[in-house]
């Protein structure tokens, strides 16, 4: 994991109706200041915002396989696609994983002749569906695995509404408080230049919020769940009070 941190600050103040508007910027993307100073008599402060960016790598990886098989005879359908699974479990186990680390879904059995929208004589009257859900720690090798999965198809398994498999960050804890500190030390040191530039000293906090903690894809594309390379982002909001 690699952890942003920016230590610079940029401040472009303006004046609009008698206040002072001003947004820092902190550079590189890792924390990002936004104030506003309230100049009224008796209450004069600064508001700002600190966002804190932490690059992750996800620490688990759901593999679903789903294959099937079709034909006009239920017990031969079912034969195939017990075949097939025997085939899925012996690559799981040739790609390394044990075998708590794979559980098997449930079958689903589609009969096309009981659906009176269907057409009686079009295509095979059994489609019989199974998954495979391979949960693992080591993300490596489900990348790896997947890469691989042309090796199951050579072997006629016949994979099904194939989307790849989900990756995710599950130690949040473990990060929040580093990060909350991160956001908070860049909204502080906004106001700190608020502050200076509005020739008032920074007095203490008047009001602090936290926003929400966001997982994001860590090149801001795709869907997260299928990237195990991540970003989290959170942002802190501060008010001060002026002296």
């Amino acid at each position: 994991m690699s952890d942003n941190r920016i230590n610079t600050a940029r401040l472009i103040p303006a004046a609009v109706f008698g206040g002072l508007v001003a947004v820092g910027l902190i550079g590189g993307g890792a924390l990002i200041g936004q104030g506003v100073v309230n100049a009224r008599a008796g209450d004069r402060s600064v508001t700002v915002r600190g966002l804190a960016e932490k690059d992750v790598k996800a620490d688990l990886a759901v593999l679903p396989i789903r294959f099937t098989a079709s034909g006009d005879v239920l017990s031969e359908v079912q034969s195939r696609i017990d075949s097939d699974l025997a085939i899925v479990r012996q690559f799981l186990k040739a790609q390394g994983y044990p075998d708590d680390a794979v559980d098997l879904g449930q079958l689903g059995v589609a009969d096309t002749r009981s659906r009176e929208y269907m057409s009686q004589t079009a295509g095979p009257r059994f489609i019989l569906t199974q998954t495979v859900i391979v949960r693992t720690t080591d993300v490596d090798r489900v990348q790896t695995t997947t890469r691989n999965l042309n090796d199951l198809v050579r072997q006629g398994v016949v994979l099904q509404d194939f989307n790849g498999p989900s990756y995710i960050f599950t130690q949040l804890n473990d990060v929040r408080p580093a990060m909350i500190a991160e956001a908070t030390a860049a909204a502080r040191s906004g106001a700190e230049q608020f502050a200076k530039d509005s020739g008032a000293p920074l007095g203490p906090i008047k009001t602090a919020g936290q926003g929400s903690f966001e997982i994001l894809s860590r090149d801001g594309t795709g869907d997260e769940a299928s990237s195990p390379n991540k970003k989290v982002r959170v942002v802190t909001t501060i008010s001060y009070r002026l002296k």
